[in-house]
């Protein structure tokens, strides 16, 4: 039995605490005991910092976490509710499965059961033809565009639920809610598959953590864990992810990355020590295609490849040295000087990629704005043609200057976020209880009346958001 519905609202979740692993046999984790207090997990989106394009080629490229996150909520059912729910408002997907109908004897098959510490890097066909009946039937009366986007959600999702849990499992219902705008090239999918990825392996016992007094090297399997079954779950939606954006939905902090061999993985080299930094993003709202930057840049290198490639090399060298700097602020307060230097390697890396031809006028206008307020250093993120622009802020810019930059962005119809660079990976809330200032005895329980009423990003950010800086007391991170 399964049921499907569609609208066009917005919601998210989380799960936290410290949590100790329990030993089962190697190839079935216990699942959660029936009515397990509702809890939520967090990730981050992501944007590339320098590095842009040349990545394609070959360079190194550098990405971070931005403050802006998808959330889950995990509601336990009792019993005799043998159903899963997946909830994602902000695309409009609502559909219910019945556990005992899903094709657990293929999932669990011999040849085919993967175990919650396996490294999986490719999606079995049988297994990915297995659940198709069960696509098929998400979202009938959607628009086929809109539809194929609800459906590879559900695929992310099923193929985990199927790969890491049992046939025993507890009804539950998982609620997403993003404050990341969906599509902006700003690693929404990973955000939501390390939401998923997460919550599940805690579900199933299968994570230590995260709690304050931690061994580093403990917390970073447990991210590894997480990432891992998050590729996983890109695997379903975009076929062939580079692994990056949800090495950094996991993680958080920053990542270097180089890709010299398309036939394997890219080098992934985590920046655990990058620091966090003011950040304005600004939505252009102009659509652009990844695919038809990069072939910008493949017929500049073909028509002058000289030039081109002497192009591609001083953004390397840009990646290089802003990779430097991060190194050298480990440990130590970020001073005025430093960031400057960082700011204005940001500036070059857009004029070289401005040469690239992979700009737009309304990116150049949003630098024209940003300049003109003496807010920071501006420079499109991505692939440009479009997308989102990153501002670097000043520790010298003023609230009015400010003021009157939000101003000009809103009538020109800009979207704007104010976010931070660099900060926390995959968080839990666990339970789902925060003190928001309510009257609630220990705090106000969030449940999922109460999330999928929260309106807009705002409002998901006032009840459930982790915070800026001052992390939200409740949430907890594996660092």
């Amino acid at each position: 039995m399964a049921t499907s519905k569609s609208n066009g609202t917005m919601r998210n979740g989380i799960p936290g605490g410290r949590h100790i692993p329990v030993r089962h046999p190697a190839h079935e984790r216990k699942g959660s005991s029936p009515m397990a207090p509702a809890f939520m997990t967090s990730a981050p989106g992501k944007v590339i910092v320098f590095g842009e394009h040349a990545v394609v080629h070959g360079k190194a490229a550098m990405a971070a976490s931005i403050s802006l996150r998808s959330y889950l909520l995990v509601t336990t059912l009792s019993k005799s509710k043998r159903t899963i729910t997946l909830r994602f408002p902000d695309v409009g997907l609502d559909h219910t499965w019945d556990i005992d109908e899903l094709p657990w004897d293929i999932f669990s098959h011999p040849d085919k059961k993967k175990n919650y510490y396996d490294l999986v890097t490719t999606l079995n066909e049988d297994l990915v033809a297995a659940i198709q009946p069960y696509l098929d039937v998400v979202a009938p009366s959607t628009p086929p565009e809109q539809r194929k986007v609800l459906q590879s959600a559900a695929k992310s999702f099923l193929y985990l639920f199927l790969s890491l849990a049992s046939q025993s499992f507890p009804g539950s219902i998982y609620t997403l809610r993003s404050t990341l705008p969906i599509g902006a090239g700003l690693g929404s999918s990973a955000s939501i598959s390390v939401c998923l990825s997460s919550a599940l392996l805690l579900q199933i016992h299968a994570l230590a953590g995260p709690h304050p007094d931690q061994p580093m090297d403990e917390s970073k399997t447990q991210i590894e864990r997480i990432n891992r079954w998050a590729f996983v779950g890109e695997l379903c939606i975009h076929g062939n992810p580079s692994g990056v954006d949800n090495t950094v939905a996991s993680g958080g902090k920053a990542v270097l990355f180089k890709r010299v061999d398309y036939n394997a993985p890219p080098k992934v080299t985590p920046l655990w020590h990058f620091p966090e930094l003011p950040l304005l993003l600004i939505n252009t709202k102009q659509p652009r295609s990844t695919a038809v930057e990069v072939a910008k840049v493949a017929q500049l290198k073909e028509s002058q490849p000289e030039i081109s490639n002497l192009i591609l090399e001083a953004i390397d060298k840009v990646t290089e040295a802003a990779n430097e700097l991060a190194e050298s602020m480990e440990g130590a307060d970020l001073d005025p000087e430093t960031l400057e230097t960082l700011g204005k390697l940001m500036d070059v890396n857009h004029g070289l990629l401005v040469a690239l031809g992979v700009s737009h006028p309304k990116i150049e206008r949003i630098r024209e704005l940003v300049g003109t307020h003496k807010i920071g250093w501006t420079k499109l993120t991505g692939a440009g043609g479009g997308g989102c622009t990153i501002t670097l802020l000043s520790p010298d810019s003023q609230p009015s200057d400010m003021l009157k930059l939000e101003s000009r962005i809103e009538a020109e119809g800009f979207e704007k976020f104010e976010a931070t660079l660099g900060g926390d990976g995959v968080g839990v809330l666990w339970p789902a209880v925060l003190k928001n200032g309510t009257d609630e005895l220990g705090g106000e329980e969030i449940d999922q009346e109460k999330f999928l009423r929260a309106e807009g990003r705002d409002g998901v950010e006032a009840l459930v958001g982790v915070g800026g800086q001052e992390r939200r007391e409740g949430w907890k991170f594996w660092r």
